[in-house]
């Protein structure tokens, strides 16, 4: 009986510290709620961010430091520089984000536009355009500019009137204030790795029913006439051309959707090759995708055309193929026969890897010290080191004008952004094929020169301008 008592006795207390934890468990749940009702960045007002109602305001980009990581220090603050998104890259309509010791108020939303605490307006390339510009331009309004992409996007930013207008910059440019030159590279071992890497012997096996070289393109006829040089190509070499460019052989239907390029079947097809044409869509200083990287990574020789200065970026000095070392494609080939007779001399291009010794220290530094990774969800990623960037100017500024200094002045340089014109190989003949140099890239890089000084211009007038107006300039500096 004694026992029995004592059972009960522990039930009966268990069941009460049960129904204890689960009235504290609702009511932390529901003073949660009324907290999370309250914390919310609102419109400004006389100046001031005020938190209002709720904390909803999530960052599409991975492993963003929020300020609201710090409940207390929010409500305590009420004032923050605006750095307010004109081209609308990340739809966020207001987010409070910590940049170190910095907090910056980031947004899409225009209506901030004439608000005294907007100091920076920020800009993605691709979607910068004459239709709407942030004018006029106080002396305290910064323009930040991100633009990764190729300059066939938006031809008129990589001419110097316009690239100057420009106050902070993130490009592929080693010479950008935010370089974004390895953006396509998530890591060192990534390209040590010998994951995908094909014996030789088998390679050479393979051979039979493989051609030495494959050319994977499906964005034709850009304004680096790749096509054109690769068609010529084949004229003296076996090229297996996966993508839409050249066709001339059919990938397995599961890898056929452009989203397979990143597949691991897909990868292990292009690792059987003994090299890859890696060709740029354009050709500029440090433009540099996928195309290299990619041969690097699976163990293949790239046969590469792009950079100029492609050299100060290879993991050795033997590592890669360059296409302007040959006077015609005809030399390349024959150059590639050697190679594909002789494994020895094949086997240097790898030696890099095998050995997994990169010496080059230009590369090996960019990688290193940069604040951003490349699909790693443990680091920031480079639109939110570009903010921050720009966030932690603003402040500098704020500060030195709090000391009685004059702020400090950021400008982009020529050298941020910069592409020559498109030019076809010498080889090349004005035929149907070479149409789409001679009638579009060409003119489209003339014309984008006009449109960069009209658009300098403009600005610098400090006046809101219509489509009419500057279209009406264009063709006035084409006339003269």
């Amino acid at each position: 009986m004694i026992r029995i008592g004592r059972k009960r006795l522990w039930a009966s207390f268990f069941c009460f510290t049960a129904f204890f934890f689960l009235l504290v468990t609702l009511q932390v749940v529901l003073e949660l709620g009324k907290s999370e009702r309250k914390i919310k960045v609102s419109s400004l007002q006389d100046g001031s961010l005020k938190l209002e109602e709720q904390q909803k305001h999530a960052y599409q980009f991975f492993n963003k430091q929020e300020l609201y990581s710090n409940t207390r220090r929010v409500l305590d603050a009420d004032r923050y520089p605006i750095l307010l998104w004109w081209s609308p890259l990340t739809g966020e309509t207001g987010r409070l984000g910590q940049c170190g010791q910095d907090v910056c108020f980031f947004t899409i939303k225009r209506t901030y536009q004439h608000n005294h605490m907007t100091k920076a307006f920020l800009f993605y390339g691709t979607d910068f355009n004459i239709d709407s510009l942030p004018l006029p331009r106080k002396r305290h309004h910064d323009w930040a500019l991100f633009h990764e992409e190729s300059p066939k996007n938006n031809y008129k930013l990589f001419h110097k009137p316009t690239i100057t207008l420009f106050n902070h910059t993130a490009t592929f440019s080693r010479h950008s204030h935010l370089p974004l030159t390895t953006q396509y590279l998530e890591g060192i071992e990534v390209i040590k790795s010998l994951r995908y890497m094909v014996p030789l012997q088998k390679k050479n096996s393979l051979r039979k029913g493989l051609a030495p070289l494959v050319y994977v393109q499906s964005d034709c006829d850009p304004p680096s006439d790749r096509d054109s040089y690769v068609r010529e190509l084949m004229s003296y070499i076996q090229v297996d051309a996966y993508g839409e460019c050249l066709h001339n052989r059919d990938l397995p239907q599961h890898l056929k959707n452009p989203a397979s390029m990143d597949d691991g079947n897909f990868y292990r097809i292009l690792a059987q090759y003994k090299f890859i044409l890696a060709f740029e869509n354009a050709v500029c200083e440090d433009y540099i995708t996928e195309k290299l990287w990619r041969p690097l990574k699976l163990g293949v020789v790239p046969v590469y055309y792009g950079s100029p200065s492609i050299t100060d970026w290879l993991p050795s000095n033997k590592s890669a193929i360059l296409v302007t070392r040959f006077s015609h494609p005809r030399e390349l080939a024959h150059y590639i026969k050697a190679l594909d007779t002789n494994d020895q001399e094949y086997e240097a291009y790898l030696e890099w890897k095998v050995k997994g010794a990169i010496s080059n220290q230009r590369l090996l530094a960019a990688i290193q010290e940069r604040k951003w990774g490349v699909q790693d969800i443990t680091q920031d990623n480079y639109i939110d080191v570009f903010e921050c960037m720009v966030c932690n100017r603003v402040w500098e500024n704020i500060r030195r004008q709090e000391k009685g200094l004059s702020p400090r002045r950021w400008n982009a340089q020529v050298n941020h952004l910069s592409c020559p014109k498109p030019e076809a190989f010498l080889f090349s003949s004005p035929n149907i094929r070479w149409t789409s140099l001679q009638e579009m890239w060409i003119p489209s890089f003339e014309q984008s020169k006009k449109e960069a000084q009209a658009l300098r211009q403009l600005v610098e007038r400090n006046m809101n301008f219509t489509a009419q107006e500057f279209w009406t300039l264009v063709f006035k500096e084409e006339t003269r």
